[in-house]
């Protein structure tokens, strides 16, 4: 298989000088092949925020490698990182971060935009990707007028219209009732079986987590343990989920 992400020995120490230090990752290895879903799980600091933003290139690591879609992002800078984020990394935050001001399909095109797309070219993809997440009824909508389960899948539709390698998901059920959830959790989970969409999830949440075929679980800074669902029920997998959990927190 493919692999488009790999995380080598990654560290990451806060504090500088004489200031205290803390070491928030001491050194995860892992990697990601083409297609899979795989999930972040750990307690409130247990490193997995710092892994998600080094990840998203919006930090750096103190010592190791990262590579994504075989490009080694410690050594990007400035504007080189940024079109790289922009075309290699999608987001789905639990805030959605949509633009109050735009509408529905001004929202989802702001990356192309970024990136100098003509006009008929982004027509052209915003209305697949918004027919593929099924909102098409909404794109004339602004984000005032629109239920939170429709703003996520606008924030999906943000996050695919560039086709990047990676798509991130940054606890993106969190503000969502529980209808809205699950069915977000399908529809990422129908990108990943159908359209082989590479998702890499952070939640706490292990109904949620259930959904992913491989979990990393992070405790103080290390991975814990890692657990694969093969051929499991997701109701099986999420009791097994719970389980860990439970030994995570002793």
């Amino acid at each position: 298989m493919e692999k488009i992400v790999s995380i080598n020995e990654v560290k990451k120490t806060y504090g500088k000088g004489n200031q205290k230090k803390t070491e928030a990752l001491k050194g995860i290895s892992f990697e990601v092949e083409k297609g899979e879903f795989v999930g972040i799980m750990g307690a409130s600091g247990s490193g997995k925020s710092t892994l998600l933003n080094l990840l998203a290139t919006l930090d750096k690591p103190t010592g190791g490698k990262i590579t994504i879609n075989q490009a080694d992002v410690t050594k990007l800078s400035g504007n080189q990182l940024a079109d790289f984020r922009s075309r290699e990394i999608g987001f789905i935050f639990q805030d959605f971060n949509l633009l109050e001001n735009l509408t529905a399909a001004e929202n989802i095109a702001v990356p192309l935009s970024l990136q100098g797309v003509k006009g008929k070219e982004i027509h052209r993809r915003v209305a697949a990707v918004a027919q593929r997440l099924s909102i098409e009824s909404i794109l004339s909508s602004y984000p005032a007028q629109i239920s939170g389960g429709q703003k996520q899948r606008v924030a999906a539709a943000r996050a695919l219209i560039t086709q990047p390698t990676i798509l991130l998901g940054d606890e993106p059920t969190g503000a969502l009732d529980s209808n809205s959830a699950r069915d977000l959790l399908d529809t990422m989970e129908e990108l990943n079986q159908k359209d082989q969409v590479s998702i890499l999830l952070v939640t706490h949440d292990p109904f949620s987590a259930s959904y992913c075929q491989r979990i990393l679980f992070i405790k103080d800074g290390v991975i814990y343990q890692e657990v694969k669902r093969e051929n499991q029920t997701r109701e099986a997998f999420y009791r097994q989920i719970l389980s860990i959990l439970g030994n995570l927190e002793q």
